[in-house]
């Protein structure tokens, strides 16, 4: 398989393994609208290609991804409430179809990942990081919540995990990475593909239908689907966009300045 695409890459190997790539590395992979459109696209690609029979999630450069784009956050902090909530959806959308894959989603977890990045680990079936790895939600630092990867978060660590992780905006490793489900697996770093491909090797040893089946029954009983909770989650981040803190601390972000909130 070959894709053409801007900010990701998309191919695959002989065996029906595909490998999809964010590629922006220069920008620590961060989210932009023109990324999660592709990420979108792709993921329905992958979806209805019988070939594929697996996906491997990683990412060029240094960092896995750093969550939005300071561009795209600048963007949506100017829209109103409406373009708020479309740029929200446009996120949880693409989160959703990856997360519905019906073939096994491998997370290559190579460097750092924040908000939305912390999203995407959370969408993969299994993840493998690299030892050293740090994580984080940070977005209470502005005045925003992690409202749009919440639901694929909390389902994936539990309301535990995500207590911990929601409220302070402090970063975390893969330590508690691998306690709360995060990832299945921390390695060197030289020894991530090895580990990767171990993902990837039993994959090929079950029926594609069989699997296929069996990811979907895990989504139907694992409790509320994230794609049922788009309306009130969306909501909840426009409510955030539009605070009187959450401007202040957007404001003074881009303008590197410490919000009044920061003792």
């Amino acid at each position: 398989m070959m894709a053409d695409f801007e900010t990701i890459l998309l191919n695959s190997d002989q065996r029906g393994i595909a490998t999809l790539t964010l590629n922006r590395p220069d920008k620590h992979n961060a989210l932009n609208a023109q990324m999660i459109a592709e990420l979108t696209a792709a993921a329905h690609l992958l979806s209805r290609d019988a070939d594929i029979r697996g996906v491997v999630l990683a990412a060029a450069g240094s960092s896995f991804c750093a969550g939005g784009d300071l561009g795209w956050m600048q963007d949506q902090a100017g829209k109103d409430r409406a373009g708020k909530i479309c740029g929200s959806q446009a996120l949880a959308g693409m989160l959703a179809a990856l997360n519905a894959l019906p073939k096994p989603l491998i997370g290559r977890v190579q460097g750092p990942a924040f908000g939305g990045g912390v999203g995407l680990v959370s969408i993969c079936d299994v993840a493998v990081a690299a030892a050293g790895t740090q994580f984080g939600l940070t977005e209470t630092r502005l005045g925003l919540i992690p409202a749009t990867i919440g639901p694929f978060l909390v389902r994936r660590v539990g309301e535990g995990f995500a207590r911990q992780m929601f409220f302070t905006g402090r970063g975390f490793d893969t330590d508690l990475a691998l306690r709360s489900g995060l990832i299945a697996r921390a390695c060197a770093a030289a020894e991530l593909d090895r580990c990767v491909e171990a993902e990837i090797l039993p994959v090929l040893q079950c029926a594609p239908g069989a699997v296929a089946d069996a990811k979907a029954f895990c989504l139907s009983i694992g409790g509320q689907a994230p794609a049922d909770l788009f309306e009130q989650s969306s909501q909840i981040l426009a409510d955030r966009w539009e605070s009187e803190e959450a401007q202040t601390g957007i404001k003074a972000f881009f303008a590197r300045n410490d919000p009044p909130w920061i003792a």
